[in-house]
């Protein structure tokens, strides 16, 4: 904060509140703020029902709770008056930001993950060892998709992805964040909501799917086949294959953060599929499924160890299939660490 010229951090919904004290806060109409002001001790404004929820951390914060009859408003604008330049939650509900405005006129704002991103996105030890415990969980369950424990064949894309969701619980994961399933001409939509569409014989399935254990996040893409796959299929995977290792080996300290973007993308350029290649190459995960650094053309920035992102490309032709690898990776001090072991071969997959 002093090397920025911050005043003062405000943070509210959203998974930099947790980071720095241990309390979630619950998306309310309730005011809920830490103001840790630079230099001086920290504050966490709650409403006074939820403060039972508050693990009481004196030596990192103290605790404000407030009555309904109170101005959470001015209570943080009390205790961060006199800040020339604040930085507050890139998730702070706007109706929270435009009265803090109002109360602490001639304030300049700034995006508080300025601050917190690239902290966050080195993680240590006990970090890493909690991504690699979803991430094996995880594996489990894409283990099982790969082995044809998970039923394709007949079935529609919800029920699969309802399946997948109930087997990451299953294995260790307290909450499902998604759990894509896209089958056939689907297959070619990366984000693609599962829906009622029954998977055929003979088609591409695209099964990407993460949650969160302890606190940490999963994610992991696996594309199989429900049927032998042609020789164009067969083409496009090895494709993606190579593509997906380049950019797993490309994840060293020292790198930029685009590089690895362009070691993946310049494959599957030189093989002629460049313009299916729609999106970025990763994201960086951790107690968020999208969080920095973003692996993406314009990113300078270089990798350091305790990194972790996600490694995914894709190649998608609309109408026709699309395919899809990823695993999570963590920059280690010499060579990239991939998180997820699960098979990468192309699968049949005839149940």
């Amino acid at each position: 904060m002093a090397e920025a010229d911050v005043d003062v951090l405000l943070l509210s919904v959203g998974a930099d509140l947790p980071w720095l004290t241990g309390y979630e806060a619950m998306p309310l109409e309730r005011l809920t703020m830490l103001v840790a002001p630079v230099g001086s001790r920290a504050t966490l404004v709650v409403p006074r029902l939820e403060a039972p929820r508050v693990v009481e951390r004196p030596e990192v914060f103290d605790l404000r709770p407030w009555g309904e009859a109170e101005d959470p408003v001015a209570i943080v604008a009390s205790l961060a008056r006199g800040a020339r330049r604040v930085a507050v939650a890139d998730r702070t509900w706007a109706v929270f930001l435009l009265a803090l405005q109002s109360q602490l006129p001639g304030a300049q704002w700034v995006r508080a993950s300025a601050l917190t991103g690239p902290l966050r996105a080195v993680k240590d030890a006990a970090e890493i060892a909690a991504l690699r415990a979803a991430s094996a969980a995880a594996d489990r369950v894409a283990a099982q998709l790969l082995g044809g424990e998970i039923p394709l064949l007949g079935r529609s894309e919800r029920d699969v992805s309802q399946d997948i969701g109930r087997r990451l619980l299953a294995e260790g994961h307290q909450k499902i964040n998604f759990a894509i399933v896209g089958s056939g001409p689907n297959s070619a939509s990366p984000h693609h909501e599962p829906g009622s569409r029954t998977i055929r014989p003979g088609e591409a399935v695209v099964c990407d799917f993460g949650g969160t254990m302890d606190g940490y996040c999963s994610d992991v893409t696996r594309t199989v086949w429900t049927g032998t796959p042609g020789a164009h299929e067969r083409k496009v995977y090895r494709l993606l294959q190579s593509a997906q290792e380049a950019g797993v080996a490309a994840a060293r300290p020292g790198v930029a953060c685009e590089q690895v973007d362009a070691a993946a993308r310049s494959v599957i350029d030189a093989g002629g599929y460049g313009e299916g290649f729609v999106h970025r190459t990763g994201h960086g995960i951790g107690l968020e499924e999208h969080e920095e650094p973003y692996i993406v053309a314009g990113n300078a920035s270089p990798l350091v160890p305790g990194h972790a992102f996600s490694v995914e490309p894709g190649i998608y032709l609309p109408g026709r299939f699309g395919v899809r690898i990823e695993d999570i990776v963590v920059v280690g001090e010499d060579e990239p660490v991939p998180l997820n072991r699960v098979s990468r071969e192309l699968t049949v997959v005839e149940v």
